[in-house]
């Protein structure tokens, strides 16, 4: 079977130029959605350059699982916990108490997941880089 982890990894990045292009926007859920989805395929790809599988949408746990030789930093795993708070309400009205997902959202939000899915990414980078 081909190794695809190049292929999760541009996408990543893919996801996390589509997280900047909704905060230039306004569309700010999208940003924090998208940038979730960029953190969790960036890690994804990790895991498939180290020949393991991975399953899921939880980026903390994604993270967590992978080699101990990488050495996840624990700040990181924080971030993904951020970016993770981003998967589901971000995109369902029935996500919080009251309102649409728009109306959750704005540019600190964005700011942020945008921010902590950048070093994950460049996590992810290092992690691809090595042998």
């Amino acid at each position: 079977m081909p190794n695809r982890s190049q292929d999760w990894f541009r996408q990543a990045d893919r996801d996390l130029q589509q997280a900047r292009e909704s905060q230039r926007t306004g569309l700010h859920e999208w940003a924090c959605f998208a940038a979730q989805q960029a953190a969790e395929k960036a890690v994804k790809a990790i895991h498939l350059r180290k020949a393991q599988d991975a399953w899921g949408h939880v980026v903390a746990e994604l993270l967590s699982e992978l080699p101990n030789e990488l050495s996840v930093p624990a700040t990181l795993v924080e971030k993904a916990k951020v970016l993770d708070n981003f998967y589901m309400p971000t995109r369902y009205a029935n996500g919080h108490p009251s309102g649409a997902p728009f109306e959750h959202y704005g540019k600190l939000q964005s700011e942020e997941a945008i921010t902590y899915a950048s070093e994950i990414i460049e996590f992810a980078r290092a992690a691809m880089a090595e042998r």
